[in-house]
């Protein structure tokens, strides 16, 4: 498997002076994903945990509804291909082939999307309460963590946190990506969700917003902002969406009865 960075000779322009120097960049590789031997999609990701990340993929898209109903997932790095077989035929990939056919980009979702989405989702419910500045302090300690990024400045962030802490964290070119592995970690192991809080480096979208109601998990956190699609979902959908969450403070916009002041 390839190396998640790698380095390159660069120059550097500061004050007036130019110096020859060796820079760390983030590797990205193409990931096809043949589904019964039908080519569903390509992925552009960073070349590690692909298992998760296929998995999770396959989940955050409706098209598994967990890793039983997979029968065999095999990788051809040379070839950059991921061959995935169901106990059972897949339905809905026809849908899914259109909808991202017609937003011109991968990971794009139209208007449309949201109708099909809807019809798999289900509120999240759960008791669980989470003090305020357990969740700041969570997303200090996911800075620390997100070592590749403060090395190359060129991925995203997704951890998975309890009160007890982070649980489990991925970086990756893609935010989606790294929150696919995150939705692929809690199924292949098995992971309790409805007591867990989502972290993010990134905005809160719609789509990552629906990806994390998938999860089953009631709280995303991230120091960026939410979108108001993400935030009128999480409204319906029974998420506490926390944004701008950055050194002593953050901002609640949907279910803020899950926060302990």
């Amino acid at each position: 498997m390839a190396e998640v960075f790698d380095s390159r000779r660069i120059l550097v322009y500061s004050d007036h002076q130019v110096v020859e120097t060796e820079d760390p960049v983030v590797n990205e590789v193409p990931l096809t994903i043949m589904l019964n031997d039908s080519e569903l999609a390509t992925l552009l990701c960073s070349p590690y945990a692909l298992e998760e990340l296929v998995v999770g993929f396959l989940l955050s898209e409706g098209l598994v509804n967990g890793p039983d109903e997979v029968f065999s997932l095999q990788f051809r790095m040379e070839q950059g291909v991921a061959w995935v077989d169901t106990v059972n035929p897949v339905s809905g990939v026809d849908s899914f082939l259109r909808r991202n056919f017609a937003s011109c980009c991968g990971k794009g979702r139209p208007a449309l999307y949201f109708v099909n989405d809807r019809d798999q989702l289900k509120t999240v419910e759960t008791d669980a309460c989470f003090k305020a500045q357990h969740l700041l302090n969570l997303m200090a300690e996911l800075d620390r963590q997100s070592e590749n990024f403060h090395l190359t400045g060129g991925v995203h962030g997704a951890a998975l946190a309890d009160n007890n802490g982070i649980v489990v964290r991925y970086e990756d070119i893609g935010r989606h990506n790294a929150l696919d592995r995150i939705l692929g970690y809690v199924y292949l192991h098995s992971i309790y969700p409805t007591d867990k809080i989502v972290l993010l480096s990134g905005r809160i979208a719609s789509e990552m917003l629906i990806k994390t109601v998938r999860m089953r998990v009631p709280v995303v956190v991230s120091r960026s902002a939410p979108t108001g699609l993400a935030v009128d979902l999480a409204e319906e959908l029974g998420v506490t969406i926390v944004g701008f969450a950055r050194g002593e403070r953050m901002s609640i916009y949907s279910h803020p009865e899950r926060i302990d002041f």
